[in-house]
């Protein structure tokens, strides 16, 4: 029996209120500032995770207290990083052979760097499978959306980062067109020669301009580490799939809000083998998980017990790898998440219609 755990910690408000209730009639940031003094600890044991080949794995979710918006308040090297070693020696004592970063815990500080100098079991970021679940939860949302990825454009936001050069060279050999956007000509050009060594028939381009270039794709990836939004509701066409992968977000609210007619998603929702039971509920439906989840787990049930994802270098290799593991223990992506949350499939076809109707419309006035 394989063992992993796995480090997460309260992104909404509702994340406090939904396993205590009453907290609901206190104040938000009360409440956040309340729990955030508190050490971690272990929420739940997770058990029923069987891969294909018949390995099988049992772990642990550890809670960090600390909201999302205190993960960007708060000093790094003096609150943060401490809390993220106990919960790393929480695992250790528990018995995992590895341990994963979640949500805001990932991002914040070296990414993982630090935490794992200070543990003696390897830590994961899981950002390789992330990368790997955006491209193909993108795909499978054109596909959704009645969108030929063969015959599509593609833009890749943030082209020149750890995370856009791993997805750039995942996409291409996908779809026609990639256009890789970046704010230096010269790194873009780079990426750009690294894709087209790959031998592919996809057409590679480059742009400084997300909004322009956005504003005619068909896929959208954003994985920019701009701490500003890139993109507004006016910058995507009607039926356009986009994947915010970046944190903070590329991708304004207010195209959630008022774009009915594009499906924004934050990546593929995972399906796990096997009968798992998390014992918690963090807002996926029983036997799904988020990619960063899948990459522990997957790890562990492949005995690669290292640091396989850490810092700010996301290898493509890496995210191929990964790739096959995956399939190879039955992970697959099957379905889309948002605010790290599933999102229904009634959401989708609504999603789906309203594209169709904004693009008769737009043909009509023509």
């Amino acid at each position: 029996m394989e063992r992993f755990a796995f480090v997460l910690h309260p992104l909404h408000f509702e994340d406090f209120t939904r396993q205590y209730p009453l907290l609901r009639f206190a104040p938000e940031r009360l409440v956040e500032s309340g729990f955030s003094h508190l050490p971690p600890f272990k929420v739940s044991h997770i058990t029923g995770v069987r891969s294909k080949t018949g390995a099988e794995a049992e772990g642990w979710f550890i809670v960090m207290p600390v909201s999302a918006r205190l993960m960007l308040e708060l000093s790094f090297r003096e609150v943060l990083l401490p809390k993220l070693i106990r919960a790393g020696k929480i695992a250790q004592e528990l018995g995992a052979g590895i341990v994963g970063l979640g949500a805001f815990t990932k991002v914040v500080g070296d990414r993982g760097v630090s935490v794992a100098k200070a543990l003696d079991i390897p830590v994961t970021t899981g950002n390789s499978y992330t990368s790997a679940s955006a491209v193909d939860g993108v795909l499978l949302g054109a596909e959704r959306m009645g969108i030929s990825p063969a015959d599509s454009t593609a833009v890749v936001v943030g082209a020149t980062g750890a995370i856009g050069r791993a997805v750039s060279a995942a996409l291409a050999g996908d779809v026609r067109r990639l256009v890789l956007v970046g704010r230096q000509t010269r790194k873009l050009q780079d990426v750009a020669r690294n894709v087209q060594d790959l031998g592919t028939r996809t057409e590679v381009e480059i742009s400084t301009d997300a909004r322009a270039a956005s504003g005619r794709a068909d896929i959208v990836l954003t994985v920019s580490s701009a701490t500003g939004v890139l993109l507004e509701p006016a910058d995507l066409r009607p039926g356009a799939v986009v994947c915010d992968v970046a944190r903070p977000r590329n991708v304004s609210e207010k195209v959630y809000e008022q774009r009915r007619d594009v499906l924004v998603i934050d990546g593929g929702v995972i399906a796990v083998p096997g009968d798992v039971d998390f014992r918690f509920n963090f807002g996926f439906p029983p036997g799904y998980a988020e990619a960063c989840i899948a990459e522990t787990m997957i790890l562990a049930l492949e005995r690669r017990y290292e640091c396989y994802t850490l810092g700010l270098d996301i290898r493509p290799e890496r995210v191929r790898e990964i790739r096959t593991f995956a399939k190879k223990h039955g992970f697959s992506v099957a379905g889309f998440r948002r605010f790290e949350r599933s999102i229904p499939e009634e959401e989708v076809e609504e999603i789906r219609r309203a594209a169709r109707g904004a693009s008769s419309r737009s043909t009509t006035s023509a």
